[in-house]
């Protein structure tokens, strides 16, 4: 995966879109921390996929007592 800074990423946004259009993964990273993924985008979606991440989700959030999965979803944690 490449990564590239959040000020580069806004000067090449077109390019990057491209590359993830050919497969690429693109990592955005904001003061030296990955903070956002450009990713190719997926034709169908597999529903298994989804529910797997469903059920991820749900886990995540039982191991945190007292926050719900709202909670996470809102604060753009999962």
């Amino acid at each position: 995966m490449r990564t590239v800074g959040l000020f580069e990423a806004k000067q090449k946004l077109s390019e990057l879109v491209d590359r993830a259009g050919e497969g690429q993964r693109i990592g955005i990273t904001r003061r030296g921390k990955l903070t956002a993924l450009i990713v190719p985008a997926r034709a169908e979606v597999d529903l298994r996929e989804v529910f797997e991440d469903i059920e991820r989700i749900r886990k995540r959030a039982r191991r945190r007592k007292g926050v719900s999965v709202k909670r996470l979803i809102e604060e753009g944690r999962l």
